[in-house]
């Protein structure tokens, strides 16, 4: 036998029994000829005392062991009431070395600063650190509860290809070559999305599945070329019917892992209240500084800046105190953004305006300025001006910052609601239309005669978790009716033939009798971020990519042999009469 005990699970009550322990020494410390090493195993540490010329010359920091000995109390004064095991330790008769462990590349215990890179290169040795395997597990914790959940709602777990067909998602797809059919092409799914609606035409009506899902999108900080997600379908359903089922799962897990009890149900906001208020379709609640609109306060202004679209304000409290150095960096921070800057009036204590845009304002419009915003003595007012969109993103991310570099942001607390009432379609800067969701999402029943006549008024049966200013969900009622869906192509341009070369097979099932559905996807990462208290996706994965999508573990990607790019019908090209 190995082991008898786990090194974690020692309590008073095992004192005087001979344990065999097996674990990584995790620290050692030498007192005068005594010597004392944690031991370490996947359910904790343990402290294990014994004599340097009796075993312990050879041991160093990560040697796996096996240690035989006895279980003891700690003499008075010696414990550590902050470790589960600080009440005893074992006095060891026996050590063992089952392994040795070369000089570490960074070191396993405490919060030491480690480059991202090293420790995604040497993950095996990151997993074995304690926040780290802790979100391993909350991972784990939270999957098991997932799959209770739905299972007592009735669903069914059904794995869907991940080789299957191209078709548009909204990002670029992996592509894998096809060796049995040179020139043809398999492609990751970005998503299930059309799989599981064609397991509703089948009758399944609840279905669901953590799946693999696989984006070649543009690098950003936060994001992984494959990712998971918990989805979800269900037949013979309303937007209630899935945000009710939405919130049985998200409660159950924030109330077992995170000790929260979600308030249902959640409050809603419209899309558009959303981005007239925040500047964001996703936003943070848990502070204030709510933007303003201000078009309607400059519609007569001689500067020219405000004379556009939109104008807009955000009040940064105290930011009047900011040198010119720090206001200058908001403007770097603006263009980084692709914007030309950030307009700023700056409330002096004595209540007068100034900064350069002041300069460029009427006595009447300096008079109520600060009322209007709801800015105070010491406070920066923000502007945006231009297309409403743009100008209001701008706004939206800056209330953000202003939150994060003000310390206004709450880290304690949880705040959750649902957007609704999203746009079916925006431009696509061509003259055209594309669909906000994807092209199966369903108009609002009241738009459902005319949507394909005020594409840019029409709203969407659509739905978004927001969880602390991040989308952790998002579906919709899907379309199910052959006329419904082709006025919908018929608005974003997409012909009969396309749309049969893109969907045919979907479009095919939907000739045999499909059942109002509609579903839900959740962002799995980005869930067991939040409930295991991390700052990124990659805390959570086991074995996660960089931000431009390399491994440092694996060194992936590589290139491929001439041999292997030959044998994989990389350059081939289709025959004429292969399958489409």
């Amino acid at each position: 036998m190995i082991r008898t005990h786990t090194a974690g699970s020692l309590r008073e009550e095992h004192a005087g029994q001979q344990v065999t322990l097996a674990g990584w020494v995790a620290r050692r410390r030498d007192h005068g000829g005594v010597v004392f090493i944690d031991l370490r195993d996947a359910s904790g540490s343990a402290q294990v005392v014994f004599r340097e010329e009796d075993h312990a010359h050879d041991l160093r920091a990560e040697y796996c062991v096996q240690v035989v000995g006895q279980v003891r109390v700690r003499p008075e004064g010696n414990e550590n009431p902050d470790l589960p095991t600080g009440a005893i330790e074992v006095v060891a008769d026996r050590v063992e070395v089952l392994s040795e462990s070369a000089p570490l590349p960074f070191p396993i215990e405490g919060n030491v600063g480690v480059s991202e890179e090293a420790r995604l290169k040497y993950r095996y040795l990151d997993i074995r650190r304690q926040q780290v395997a802790s979100a391993m597990r909350t991972r784990s914790k939270a999957t098991y509860l997932a799959n209770e959940v739905m299972h007592e709602l009735g669903f069914v777990y059904v794995e869907t290809p991940t080789l299957t067909r191209s078709t548009p998602e909204g990002a670029r797809d992996f592509l894998v070559p096809v060796r049995l059919q040179p020139g043809n092409w398999y492609a990751l799914p970005q998503s299930p999305q059309l799989f599981k609606q064609l397991l509703q035409v089948a009758g399944l009506e609840r279905y669901y599945q953590l799946a693999k899902c696989y984006r070649d999108e543009d690098l950003r900080a936060d994001r992984q070329p494959e990712f998971t997600q918990i989805d979800v379908e269900m037949s013979f359903v309303d937007q209630e019917d899935v945000i009710e089922v939405g919130e049985k799962l998200i409660g159950r897990l924030w109330r077992e892992i995170a000790g929260y009890e979600l308030p249902l149900p959640l409050p809603r906001m419209t899309y558009a209240d959303a981005m007239a208020r925040y500047g964001s379709d996703k936003p943070d609640l848990r502070f204030g500084q709510e933007l303003v609109e201000m078009t309607g306060y400059f519609a007569g202004t001689t500067f020219r800046v405000f004379q556009a679209d939109y104008v807009g304000a955000v009040v940064m409290p105290g930011g009047a105190s900011q040198t010119r150095k720090e206001l200058d960096g908001w403007q770097e921070w603006a263009r980084s953004r692709g914007a030309k800057g950030l307009a700023y009036v700056l409330v002096q204590e004595d209540g007068t305006l100034g900064g350069p845009v002041a300069k460029n304002l009427s006595e009447d419009e300096l008079s109520g300025l600060a009322a209007k915003v709801g800015a105070k003595p010491g406070d920066a007012i923000f502007f945006a001006a231009g297309a409403r969109s743009a100008a209001r993103d701008l706004l939206g991310a800056a209330r953000l910052e202003i939150g994060r570099r003000c310390d206004l942001i709450d880290e304690s607390q949880w705040s959750f609601l649902w957007v609704v009432d999203a746009p079916m379609f925006e431009e696509d800067g061509e003259g055209g239309w594309t669909a906000v969701h994807h092209p199966f999402t369903g108009p609002k029943p009241e738009w459902a005669d005319n949507f394909q006549d005020h594409p840019g008024e029409a709203l969407a049966y659509a739905y978004d978790m927001v969880c602390n200013g991040m989308e952790i969900g998002g579906g919709s009622i899907r379309i199910h009716r052959a006329e419904m869906q082709q006025r919908v192509f018929d608005v974003l341009g997409i012909s009969k033939e396309e749309a049969e070369s893109k969907f045919g097979f979907l479009l095919e099932a939907f000739k045999y009798g499909p059942p109002p559905h509609g579903g839900i996807a959740y962002g799995w990462d980005r869930i067991c971020m939040l409930l295991s208290g991390g700052d990124s996706i990659r805390d959570v994965i086991a074995f996660p990519k960089t931000a431009s999508g390399f491994d440092p573990l694996t060194s992936a990607p590589t290139p491929i042999t001439a041999g292997q790019r030959k044998e994989a019908g990389v350059d081939a090209q289709p025959k004429a009469d292969a399958p489409a």
